[in-house]
């Protein structure tokens, strides 16, 4: 018992310092009060609820958020009279991901320097969360998409609603599936991972579920049932809460029209080792059998930058034989280089067209997956400089996981 207290008071102080660093780079316009509301919480018996408080921006994350949770989270695993952690969202989102809209902004006011602290800031919480002492529950009811998943997903428990809709559309915006997401979609089944990297295809709660995405579902009206069952648990054993969480479960299974009921074709066409050839197998299915999905999953593959695909389909692969710690460091040194135009303006180019001027026509750069040289894929994995510091993980102190 007194090693694992001394193991708790060494991480603390180990997350502190790293988010007194972190908190050098929150805008200049943030306070304390922006800091503290946007994310609220809420004291029970023997837990805490961390709620993710910018419904307007669909709890879209910010350094203030990623430092917050950081701060509190360190905090909660220190003190002994806290059994274990719930995060949820307000409004109709859990996380729709990290607010791209501000890192547009600021990419193109020149202030790189705040978007690395995003980035740091963000992936080091993922890190604390996937080592984390005591057990947690996301309640994911709503939109969870790309940070929205990174920041759940290392998690003990996910539970899923029929309101859940899970996304990584990153390659729709000129960017890469990040905030450990070469992590998780790597383990699904088959080559689902490459399908939904690549694609940004959506989920519903069931299929999450379904594919170990999510540990549960349950339908929405149960929800106030669950989180007064969980609030008034005094417990820090796992499988107490996952017994209150199978108390109140649906069993749900996929719609037919899901990409999990065409898991043959899928792998077929995603186990190949190259984006030309996954997109020449999908036309060939698409020829052959008309079928709706194989039509709908090439034209999400056209649609999308020509470098993200190639360099998404790489760091999905790599993150297979990689750790938690390992994927957070390569992906870091991936968004440094996606954000900083040394390859491609993709990036700011997709979130202009898709979410800015959302005139949905980007001007991607290469325009063409036989303009992308292997060149340009190898620096997207490099470090942006020989001075340039790689994120740093607490590994010694906080063991990764496989």
């Amino acid at each position: 018992m007194q090693s694992l207290k001394l193991l708790v008071t060494s991480r603390r102080r180990d997350s502190l310092i790293r988010l007194k660093r972190n908190l050098s780079s929150l805008p200049i316009n943030s306070s304390a009060d922006d800091l503290q509301n946007q994310v609220l919480v809420e004291g029970k018996a023997s837990s805490r609820v961390a709620i993710l408080n910018r419904p307007s921006s669909l709890n879209a994350l910010n350094t203030n958020i990623g430092a917050r949770l950081h701060e509190l989270y360190a905090s909660w695993e220190d003190d002994p009279n806290i059994g274990f952690v719930v995060m949820k969202g307000s409004g109709r989102a859990f996380c729709a991901g990290g607010d791209i809209v501000a890192l547009y902004h600021l990419i193109n006011e020149g202030k790189i320097e705040k978007c690395k602290g995003f980035f740091r800031t963000l992936y080091s919480f993922i890190y604390h969360l996937g080592t984390y002492l005591k057990p947690h529950v996301s309640i994911l009811n709503g939109i969870t998409m790309g940070g929205g998943a990174g920041i759940s997903i290392p998690g003990t428990f996910r539970l899923a609603t029929d309101r859940t809709v899970f996304a990584t559309p990153e390659t729709q915006i000129g960017f890469h599936p990040d905030a450990g997401a070469s992590f998780h979609l790597s383990r699904l089944p088959g080559h689902l991972g490459e399908y939904l990297g690549l694609t940004g295809a959506k989920l519903i709660g069931a299929e999450m579920v379904s594919c170990g995405l999510a540990t549960h579902y349950s339908n929405t009206d149960k929800l106030p049932l669950i989180e007064e069952e969980l609030g008034n648990l005094v417990t820090d054993d796992p499988s107490v809460i996952e017994s209150c969480l199978e108390k109140y479960s649906d069993v749900v299974y996929p719609e037919k029209t899901s990409a999990l009921h065409r898991i043959e074709v899928l792998n077929k066409c995603f186990g190949h080792d190259t984006v030309e050839e996954i997109i020449d197998a999908v036309e060939s299915e698409a020829s052959a059998t008309n079928d709706a999905w194989c039509n709908s999953t090439l034209k999400k593959l056209k649609e999308a930058s020509p470098l993200s695909l190639k360099v998404s389909l790489r760091s999905v692969r790599e993150g297979r034989f990689q750790t938690l710690d390992q994927c957070l460091v390569r992906e870091y040194r991936m968004s440094l280089q996606g954000i900083s135009k040394r390859i491609s303006n993709d990036f700011c180019e997709g979130v202009r067209a898709r979410v800015v001027h959302k005139d949905f026509a980007p001007k991607w750069e290469p325009p063409s997956l036989e303009k992308v040289s292997d060149d340009m894929v190898d620096q997207y994995f490099a470090p942006l400089s020989e001075s340039e510091p790689n994120l740093e993980l607490p590994t010694k102190q906080r063991e990764a996981f496989n």
